[in-house]
């Protein structure tokens, strides 16, 4: 079934209407006729099931026939993606989309080449955010990622979120497997966390303040395995090892290492 994309303020009545590019994909692309069923989201958690109305040159309506409201996953997971070149943002987005992101912030960290003011900024979010919907129209979840203008790493960390987790990927001695802080989490709290954030640098790493700083508020440093990895491979590899842990059943607090063996997540003072 076709999937089409319309925000939430336009999908509370029982008359549907697409315009724009929806519809130009529906009439020229799909070539759409009345009573074929199709699927609208809303990013925001309703599926609806459709029924293909009267259609012009420029619009569809659809009708509603049933309603789905699918809950949202019981975890967040923002990515802090430092800036690759070209359009290899783009397929980032599509498949972080596919992996249940809840959140992209782009940075643009030392060793980004790209600088943008303001205005350039809020365009290419909107692109961006535009690529979003195409990734959940094609694998189809109703939950839209959003996909926040470009920013540098001093100015995300002066607005002091508070996440469960805040982990960076690194190469650096001493980093852990993902899964020793999920535990160390679960012991000291007695519940998995439900937040993450995951901070991704880019090719030739963070620089030594950009790090220094990263964990100075928090983050925790995660192995990605031996070998260097580009940017967006690292960035995909983070998501999945979050979704396995995420959605891996929590382990019996028996059957958790002794507490010698566990290590803490508190940043230091």
């Amino acid at each position: 079934m076709h999937r089409f994309y319309l925000p939430p303020a336009q999908c509370k009545g029982r008359d549907l209407v697409l315009t724009g590019d929806e519809a130009h994909h529906a009439l020229r692309v799909l070539r759409l006729r009345r009573q074929e069923q199709v699927t609208v989201l809303d990013g925001a958690g309703a599926e609806l099931l459709c029924e293909v109305g009267d259609c012009s040159r420029d619009q569809i309506r659809l009708s509603v026939r049933q309603r789905n409201l699918v809950a949202a996953l019981p975890w967040q997971i923002t990515l802090m993606q430092a800036l690759p070149k070209g359009k290899i943002i783009e397929s980032l987005i599509q498949k972080a989309t596919e992996l249940g992101v809840y959140r992209i912030v782009t940075l643009l960290s030392e060793r980004v080449s790209t600088r943008l003011d303001p205005a350039e900024a809020a365009q290419k979010a909107d692109k961006w955010q535009r690529v979003a919907i195409e990734a959940i129209k094609q694998c189809g979840t109703p939950w839209l990622p959003n996909i926040e203008p470009p920013v540098t790493p001093d100015q995300f960390l002066q607005r002091k979120e508070p996440f469960d987790l805040q982990l960076v990927a690194s190469l650096q001695p001493g980093s852990r497997h993902a899964r020793e802080y999920f535990r160390a989490f679960l012991r000291e709290h007695g519940r998995p966390p439900q937040s993450a954030c995951v901070w991704v640098g880019p090719e030739g790493d963070f620089t030594p303040a950009e790090i220094t700083a990263i964990q100075a508020a928090g983050a925790l440093p995660i192995t990605l395995g031996r070998w260097v990895l580009r940017s967006e491979t690292a960035a995909i590899c983070c998501l999945s090892i979050l979704n396995h842990e995420f959605q891996s059943p929590a382990p019996e607090a028996g059957s958790l290492p002794p507490q010698s063996s566990i290590i803490s997540i508190a940043p230091e003072p």
